[in-house]
Protein backbone atom coordinates (compact mmCIF):
# COMPACT_ATOMS: atom_id res chain seq x y z
CA UNK A 1 0.00 0.00 0.00
CA UNK A 2 1.51 3.68 -1.18
CA UNK A 3 0.48 6.76 0.29
CA UNK A 4 -0.11 9.79 -2.18
CA UNK A 5 2.07 12.40 -0.26
CA UNK A 6 0.29 16.38 -0.94
CA UNK A 7 1.61 17.62 -3.99
CA UNK A 8 3.19 20.97 -2.87
CA UNK A 9 2.09 24.18 -4.23
CA UNK A 10 4.99 25.77 -6.50
CA UNK A 11 7.48 28.10 -5.58
CA UNK A 12 6.70 31.67 -6.65
CA UNK A 13 8.72 35.34 -6.39
CA UNK A 14 7.55 37.13 -4.00
CA UNK A 15 4.94 39.87 -5.27
CA UNK A 16 5.54 43.37 -4.43
CA UNK A 17 1.90 44.58 -2.81
CA UNK A 18 -0.29 47.66 -3.53
CA UNK A 19 1.83 49.82 -1.03
CA UNK A 20 4.87 48.70 -2.26
CA UNK A 21 4.27 49.42 -5.95
CA UNK A 22 2.54 52.91 -4.74
CA UNK A 23 5.70 54.50 -2.97
CA UNK A 24 8.22 52.90 -5.67
CA UNK A 25 6.06 54.47 -8.49
CA UNK A 26 6.49 57.98 -6.42
CA UNK A 27 10.01 57.85 -5.71
CA UNK A 28 10.71 56.84 -9.39
CA UNK A 29 8.96 60.03 -10.39
CA UNK A 30 11.06 62.38 -7.61
CA UNK A 31 14.31 60.19 -9.50
CA UNK A 32 12.85 61.38 -12.57
CA UNK A 33 12.66 64.92 -11.18
CA UNK A 34 15.55 64.74 -9.40
CA UNK A 35 17.80 63.70 -12.38
CA UNK A 36 16.29 66.51 -14.77
CA UNK A 37 17.38 69.02 -12.44
CA UNK A 38 21.17 68.01 -11.55
CA UNK A 39 21.44 67.47 -15.33
CA UNK A 40 20.21 70.46 -16.49
CA UNK A 41 22.51 72.40 -13.71
CA UNK A 42 25.58 70.37 -15.01
CA UNK A 43 24.44 70.85 -18.90
CA UNK A 44 24.50 74.65 -17.94
CA UNK A 45 27.85 74.50 -16.09
CA UNK A 46 29.68 71.94 -18.97
CA UNK A 47 27.99 74.72 -21.63
CA UNK A 48 29.48 78.26 -20.46
CA UNK A 49 33.13 75.95 -19.81
CA UNK A 50 32.99 74.78 -23.55
CA UNK A 51 32.15 78.35 -24.59
CA UNK A 52 35.10 79.99 -22.77
CA UNK A 53 37.47 77.12 -23.56
CA UNK A 54 37.10 75.27 -26.57
CA UNK A 55 34.72 77.91 -28.23
CA UNK A 56 37.22 80.58 -27.48
CA UNK A 57 39.82 79.16 -29.32
CA UNK A 58 37.48 78.36 -32.28
CA UNK A 59 34.27 79.88 -34.18
CA UNK A 60 32.31 77.35 -32.73
CA UNK A 61 28.08 77.62 -33.70
CA UNK A 62 25.53 77.04 -30.35
CA UNK A 63 24.57 73.30 -32.02
CA UNK A 64 28.25 72.50 -32.20
CA UNK A 65 28.88 73.34 -28.21
CA UNK A 66 25.90 71.38 -27.57
CA UNK A 67 26.89 68.39 -29.19
CA UNK A 68 30.48 68.80 -27.44
CA UNK A 69 28.50 69.22 -23.91
CA UNK A 70 26.30 66.29 -24.56
CA UNK A 71 29.82 64.38 -25.10
CA UNK A 72 31.13 66.20 -21.67
CA UNK A 73 28.36 66.05 -19.62
CA UNK A 74 26.76 62.37 -18.78
CA UNK A 75 30.20 61.47 -17.26
CA UNK A 76 29.83 64.10 -14.73
CA UNK A 77 26.09 63.02 -14.32
CA UNK A 78 26.86 59.23 -13.74
CA UNK A 79 29.27 60.19 -10.67
CA UNK A 80 26.30 62.70 -9.17
CA UNK A 81 24.07 60.01 -9.34
CA UNK A 82 24.17 59.13 -5.47
CA UNK A 83 22.97 62.60 -4.97
CA UNK A 84 19.96 61.64 -7.51
CA UNK A 85 18.96 58.81 -5.50
CA UNK A 86 19.06 60.99 -2.09
CA UNK A 87 17.44 64.05 -3.23
CA UNK A 88 15.11 62.20 -5.42
CA UNK A 89 14.33 59.64 -2.27
CA UNK A 90 13.99 62.20 0.16
CA UNK A 91 11.57 64.47 -1.68
CA UNK A 92 9.12 61.20 -2.74
CA UNK A 93 9.02 60.31 1.59
CA UNK A 94 8.32 64.14 2.71
CA UNK A 95 5.85 63.65 -0.02
CA UNK A 96 4.10 60.87 1.46
CA UNK A 97 4.84 62.26 4.53
CA UNK A 98 3.09 65.93 3.68
CA UNK A 99 0.01 64.01 2.40
CA UNK A 100 -0.46 61.43 5.51
CA UNK A 101 0.21 59.08 3.76
CA UNK A 102 2.89 57.30 5.85
CA UNK A 103 0.50 58.25 8.73
CA UNK A 104 -2.08 56.07 7.21
CA UNK A 105 0.48 52.92 6.49
CA UNK A 106 1.99 53.25 9.80
CA UNK A 107 -1.41 53.15 11.32
CA UNK A 108 -3.15 50.37 9.78
CA UNK A 109 0.36 48.01 10.87
CA UNK A 110 2.58 48.58 7.96
CA UNK A 111 6.32 48.55 8.44
CA UNK A 112 8.60 50.87 7.64
CA UNK A 113 10.49 47.76 6.20
CA UNK A 114 8.29 46.61 3.74
CA UNK A 115 8.54 49.60 1.38
CA UNK A 116 11.96 50.94 2.13
CA UNK A 117 13.69 47.63 1.32
CA UNK A 118 11.65 47.53 -1.82
CA UNK A 119 13.21 50.61 -2.75
CA UNK A 120 16.28 49.77 -2.32
CA UNK A 121 16.04 47.10 -3.99
CA UNK A 122 15.76 48.75 -6.65
CA UNK A 123 18.10 51.14 -6.05
CA UNK A 124 20.70 48.29 -6.40
CA UNK A 125 19.21 47.05 -9.50
CA UNK A 126 19.50 50.61 -10.78
CA UNK A 127 22.93 51.14 -10.01
CA UNK A 128 23.97 47.50 -11.58
CA UNK A 129 22.17 49.02 -15.16
CA UNK A 130 24.67 52.45 -14.48
CA UNK A 131 27.22 50.46 -14.19
CA UNK A 132 26.41 48.20 -16.96
CA UNK A 133 24.81 50.41 -19.37
CA UNK A 134 24.69 53.97 -18.60
CA UNK A 135 28.58 54.21 -16.96
CA UNK A 136 30.05 52.53 -20.38
CA UNK A 137 27.97 55.02 -22.89
CA UNK A 138 29.40 57.91 -20.63
CA UNK A 139 33.03 56.84 -20.56
CA UNK A 140 32.83 56.02 -24.37
CA UNK A 141 31.46 60.04 -24.59
CA UNK A 142 34.04 60.99 -22.60
CA UNK A 143 36.70 59.63 -24.33
CA UNK A 144 35.18 60.96 -27.70
CA UNK A 145 35.34 64.36 -25.16
CA UNK A 146 38.95 64.56 -24.62
CA UNK A 147 39.80 63.45 -28.64
CA UNK A 148 37.16 66.37 -30.00
CA UNK A 149 39.09 68.78 -27.87
CA UNK A 150 42.56 67.81 -28.36
CA UNK A 151 41.66 68.11 -32.39
CA UNK A 152 39.88 71.38 -32.34
CA UNK A 153 42.25 73.13 -30.33
CA UNK A 154 44.93 71.89 -32.63
CA UNK A 155 46.43 69.58 -29.64
CA UNK A 156 48.01 66.30 -29.25
CA UNK A 157 45.47 63.83 -27.78
CA UNK A 158 47.88 63.19 -25.18
CA UNK A 159 48.76 66.75 -24.67
CA UNK A 160 48.12 66.23 -21.41
CA UNK A 161 51.41 64.64 -20.82
CA UNK A 162 53.57 67.91 -21.91
CA UNK A 163 54.60 69.31 -24.96
CA UNK A 164 57.62 67.07 -25.98
CA UNK A 165 57.28 64.70 -23.26
CA UNK A 166 59.49 61.83 -23.76
CA UNK A 167 57.59 58.13 -23.47
CA UNK A 168 58.65 55.61 -20.94
CA UNK A 169 57.85 52.09 -21.46
CA UNK A 170 58.95 49.07 -19.39
CA UNK A 171 58.91 45.20 -20.89
CA UNK A 172 59.86 42.17 -19.88
CA UNK A 173 60.50 38.97 -17.84
CA UNK A 174 61.01 36.93 -14.64
CA UNK A 175 65.04 37.17 -16.66
CA UNK A 176 65.07 40.42 -18.17
CA UNK A 177 63.66 43.48 -18.65
CA UNK A 178 64.12 46.66 -20.52
CA UNK A 179 63.12 50.26 -19.88
CA UNK A 180 62.77 52.08 -22.82
CA UNK A 181 63.18 55.89 -23.24
CA UNK A 182 61.68 57.51 -26.63
CA UNK A 183 62.62 61.57 -26.88
CA UNK A 184 59.86 61.56 -29.86
CA UNK A 185 57.66 59.11 -31.79
CA UNK A 186 56.99 59.10 -35.52
CA UNK A 187 53.43 57.81 -35.91
CA UNK A 188 53.24 57.49 -39.76
CA UNK A 189 55.84 55.17 -39.54
CA UNK A 190 55.19 53.12 -36.64
CA UNK A 191 58.67 54.30 -35.06
CA UNK A 192 60.19 55.34 -31.52
CA UNK A 193 62.65 58.10 -32.25
CA UNK A 194 66.14 59.19 -29.84
CA UNK A 195 65.68 56.02 -28.37
CA UNK A 196 67.39 54.46 -25.03
CA UNK A 197 66.80 50.83 -23.75
CA UNK A 198 68.23 50.23 -20.21
CA UNK A 199 69.01 46.40 -20.04
CA UNK A 200 68.45 44.75 -16.85
CA UNK A 201 69.00 40.98 -15.84
CA UNK A 202 67.35 39.09 -12.50
CA UNK A 203 69.85 36.70 -11.16
CA UNK A 204 68.24 34.08 -8.53
CA UNK A 205 67.51 35.50 -5.78
CA UNK A 206 65.27 37.95 -7.44
CA UNK A 207 67.50 40.99 -7.18
CA UNK A 208 68.05 43.22 -11.04
CA UNK A 209 71.35 43.95 -12.17
CA UNK A 210 72.18 46.58 -14.57
CA UNK A 211 73.39 44.55 -18.02
CA UNK A 212 73.55 47.14 -20.59
CA UNK A 213 72.54 50.35 -22.25
CA UNK A 214 71.52 50.72 -25.97
CA UNK A 215 71.28 53.71 -27.48
CA UNK A 216 69.86 53.72 -31.22
CA UNK A 217 68.63 56.40 -33.62
CA UNK A 218 65.36 54.55 -34.26
CA UNK A 219 63.12 51.42 -32.91
CA UNK A 220 60.64 50.06 -34.57
CA UNK A 221 58.23 47.23 -33.13
CA UNK A 222 57.21 44.56 -35.31
CA UNK A 223 56.74 40.83 -35.22
CA UNK A 224 57.51 40.79 -31.68
CA UNK A 225 60.83 42.45 -32.10
CA UNK A 226 62.42 45.64 -31.89
CA UNK A 227 64.12 46.74 -34.56
CA UNK A 228 67.26 49.76 -33.91
CA UNK A 229 68.73 51.33 -36.56
CA UNK A 230 72.53 52.88 -35.91
CA UNK A 231 72.55 51.72 -32.49
CA UNK A 232 75.48 51.75 -30.05
CA UNK A 233 75.55 49.35 -26.66
CA UNK A 234 77.85 49.07 -24.02
CA UNK A 235 77.92 46.81 -20.97
CA UNK A 236 79.57 47.80 -17.29
CA UNK A 237 83.58 47.31 -18.00
CA UNK A 238 83.51 46.74 -21.76
CA UNK A 239 83.85 49.09 -24.82
CA UNK A 240 80.81 50.73 -26.58
CA UNK A 241 79.97 48.57 -30.01
CA UNK A 242 77.92 50.00 -32.97
CA UNK A 243 75.38 48.52 -34.77
CA UNK A 244 73.82 49.31 -38.10
CA UNK A 245 70.75 47.25 -37.42
CA UNK A 246 70.05 45.24 -34.28
CA UNK A 247 67.03 43.01 -33.19
CA UNK A 248 65.68 42.96 -29.29
CA UNK A 249 63.05 40.66 -28.67
CA UNK A 250 60.02 42.22 -27.32
CA UNK A 251 56.80 41.34 -25.66
CA UNK A 252 54.48 44.28 -26.12
CA UNK A 253 51.75 44.55 -28.70
CA UNK A 254 52.67 46.75 -31.76
CA UNK A 255 49.79 49.05 -31.21
CA UNK A 256 51.38 49.62 -27.28
CA UNK A 257 54.39 51.90 -28.34
CA UNK A 258 52.81 54.15 -29.64
CA UNK A 259 49.68 54.41 -27.70
CA UNK A 260 49.36 56.09 -24.06
CA UNK A 261 46.76 54.33 -21.92
CA UNK A 262 42.96 56.37 -21.45
CA UNK A 263 42.69 57.91 -18.30
CA UNK A 264 40.05 55.79 -16.13
CA UNK A 265 37.49 58.14 -16.18
CA UNK A 266 37.18 57.15 -20.15
CA UNK A 267 37.83 53.80 -19.99
CA UNK A 268 34.43 52.02 -20.33
CA UNK A 269 33.99 49.34 -17.52
CA UNK A 270 34.17 46.26 -19.47
CA UNK A 271 37.20 47.43 -20.75
CA UNK A 272 38.85 47.98 -17.20
CA UNK A 273 40.21 44.92 -16.47
CA UNK A 274 42.13 43.97 -19.79
CA UNK A 275 43.34 47.67 -19.68
CA UNK A 276 45.02 46.66 -15.72
CA UNK A 277 46.33 44.12 -17.22
CA UNK A 278 47.77 45.84 -20.50
CA UNK A 279 49.30 48.30 -17.77
CA UNK A 280 51.20 45.90 -15.51
CA UNK A 281 52.32 44.04 -18.30
CA UNK A 282 53.92 47.26 -19.40
CA UNK A 283 55.68 47.79 -16.45
CA UNK A 284 52.97 50.85 -15.29
CA UNK A 285 51.30 51.15 -11.87
CA UNK A 286 47.49 50.53 -12.37
CA UNK A 287 46.24 51.69 -8.94
CA UNK A 288 44.37 54.44 -10.56
CA UNK A 289 42.59 52.25 -12.82
CA UNK A 290 42.03 49.57 -9.65
CA UNK A 291 40.53 52.17 -7.88
CA UNK A 292 38.09 53.22 -10.65
CA UNK A 293 36.99 49.24 -11.14
CA UNK A 294 36.12 49.00 -7.68
CA UNK A 295 34.53 51.64 -7.11
CA UNK A 296 31.96 50.96 -10.52
CA UNK A 297 31.59 47.84 -8.87
CA UNK A 298 30.96 49.70 -5.14
CA UNK A 299 28.32 51.96 -6.99
CA UNK A 300 24.84 49.91 -5.92
CA UNK A 301 25.62 49.32 -2.83
CA UNK A 302 25.86 53.00 -3.39
CA UNK A 303 22.84 53.81 -4.60
CA UNK A 304 20.57 51.69 -2.19
CA UNK A 305 23.13 53.29 0.78
CA UNK A 306 22.08 56.74 -0.26
CA UNK A 307 17.95 55.15 -0.90
CA UNK A 308 17.70 54.07 2.66
CA UNK A 309 19.31 56.87 4.14
CA UNK A 310 17.11 59.44 2.79
CA UNK A 311 13.91 57.16 3.57
CA UNK A 312 15.46 57.15 7.37
CA UNK A 313 15.54 60.64 7.63
CA UNK A 314 12.11 61.45 6.29
CA UNK A 315 10.31 58.78 8.26
CA UNK A 316 9.75 60.69 11.19
CA UNK A 317 5.82 62.02 10.80
CA UNK A 318 4.96 65.75 10.60
CA UNK A 319 2.98 66.02 13.73
CA UNK A 320 6.64 65.47 16.04
CA UNK A 321 7.85 68.77 13.91
CA UNK A 322 11.74 69.20 12.94
CA UNK A 323 11.02 67.08 9.87
CA UNK A 324 13.12 69.94 8.17
CA UNK A 325 15.98 69.68 10.34
CA UNK A 326 15.88 65.65 9.56
CA UNK A 327 15.54 66.34 5.92
CA UNK A 328 18.58 68.85 5.94
CA UNK A 329 20.62 66.59 8.00
CA UNK A 330 20.35 63.79 5.37
CA UNK A 331 21.62 66.19 2.52
CA UNK A 332 24.36 66.98 5.21
CA UNK A 333 24.90 63.63 5.51
CA UNK A 334 24.86 62.97 2.09
CA UNK A 335 27.78 65.39 1.35
CA UNK A 336 29.71 64.04 4.17
CA UNK A 337 29.38 60.43 2.08
CA UNK A 338 30.41 62.67 -0.76
CA UNK A 339 33.91 64.35 0.81
CA UNK A 340 34.47 61.03 2.43
CA UNK A 341 34.57 58.98 -0.66
CA UNK A 342 36.46 62.17 -2.25
CA UNK A 343 39.07 61.82 0.90
CA UNK A 344 39.42 57.58 0.64
CA UNK A 345 39.66 57.74 -3.49
CA UNK A 346 42.97 60.25 -2.67
CA UNK A 347 44.24 57.68 -0.19
CA UNK A 348 43.67 55.27 -2.55
CA UNK A 349 45.30 56.93 -5.49
CA UNK A 350 48.57 57.65 -3.54
CA UNK A 351 48.46 53.84 -2.60
CA UNK A 352 48.54 55.01 1.26
CA UNK A 353 45.75 52.54 1.57
CA UNK A 354 44.50 49.64 -1.16
CA UNK A 355 42.17 50.51 -3.78
CA UNK A 356 39.81 47.69 -2.31
CA UNK A 357 39.58 49.09 1.08
CA UNK A 358 39.13 52.78 -0.52
CA UNK A 359 36.40 51.91 -3.28
CA UNK A 360 34.22 49.53 -0.47
CA UNK A 361 34.89 51.58 2.81
CA UNK A 362 32.53 54.62 2.19
CA UNK A 363 29.66 52.57 1.06
CA UNK A 364 30.20 50.32 3.46
CA UNK A 365 29.95 52.65 6.64
CA UNK A 366 27.36 54.78 4.92
CA UNK A 367 25.22 51.24 4.29
CA UNK A 368 25.54 50.84 8.28
CA UNK A 369 24.74 54.46 9.46
CA UNK A 370 21.19 53.88 7.00
CA UNK A 371 20.21 51.03 8.81
CA UNK A 372 21.42 51.69 12.18
CA UNK A 373 19.37 54.86 11.42
CA UNK A 374 16.31 52.77 10.22
CA UNK A 375 16.48 50.91 13.16
CA UNK A 376 16.29 53.46 15.67
CA UNK A 377 13.16 55.49 13.94
CA UNK A 378 11.29 51.80 13.41
CA UNK A 379 12.38 49.99 15.90
CA UNK A 380 13.41 52.45 18.47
Amino acid sequence: MTLALPALPPLRAPRLGRIERYVLIQQLRSLGVALAVIAALVMLIDFVEVSRGVGSDQDLSAFRILGLVALKSPAVIVQLLPFVFLFGTLAAYIGLNRRSELIAMRAAGVSAWRFVLPAAGMAFVLGVLTVMVLGPLASAGDGLWQRERARISGAAPDARAGAGAPIWLREGDDQRQMIIRAGRQDRANARLLDVTFFIYTTDASGNRDFSERIDAQSAALSAGRWRLTSAVGASIGQRAVRYSSLDLISSLADEEAFERFARPQSTPFWSLPNQIRRIENAGFASTAYQLRFQQLLATPLVFAAMSILAAAFSLRLMRLGDLARMSVAAVVLGFAFFFMNQFSSAMGSAEVVPPLVAAWLPPILTGLAAFTLLFYTEDG
